[in-house]
């Protein structure tokens, strides 16, 4: 590892320990040039995931899309933000667990709504409302029916 301070090559690693948010290590190193110490970080490199659109383009994973969605359907709801973020992180989990490249959004979509449904059916609702793009009040209705029952 290049020091960030004098450029030298030879650095060596002092301490290492998970990072906060469990995904990384965590290394501080000493460069034998300069013995300045600075922090590195390790995180394991994950082959990109493409997402196929309904209009058949496609583009990269993003989970910002993911997070905003689930967050409007809950817009409001009685759901604690630490019950949103681990529902977020089991879709993402039940996504890259297929170890596909490429998986369609509507594939997606229905691993979004059956996560919903289990954490409020009112976000659940909300969500298949945009995402089923309901047309009328009785497709609407016959969703709501679905839940009911």
């Amino acid at each position: 590892m290049k020091c960030p301070y004098c450029g030298n090559i030879d650095t060596r690693v002092i301490d290492s320990r998970p990072a906060d948010d469990g995904t990384s290590i965590r290394r501080r190193r000493s460069c034998d040039a300069c013995s300045k110490r600075f922090t590195t970080y390790e995180k394991v490199e994950t082959i990109p995931l493409i997402i196929i659109k309904k209009d058949n383009t496609r583009e990269q994973y993003d989970r910002a899309k993911i997070e905003g969605g689930v967050l409007r359907a809950c817009y409001k709801r009685p759901v604690p933000t630490s019950e949103i973020q681990k529902t977020i992180d089991t879709i993402e989990t039940d996504i890259f667990s297929r170890e596909e490249k490429e998986i369609p959004s509507s594939v997606i979509g229905e691993i979004v709504m059956g996560h919903l449904k289990e954490l409020d059916a009112v976000a659940y609702v909300r969500f298949a409302s945009v995402y089923r793009e309901f047309k009328d009040v009785n497709t609407f209705m016959a969703e709501l029916k679905k839940i009911l029952e």
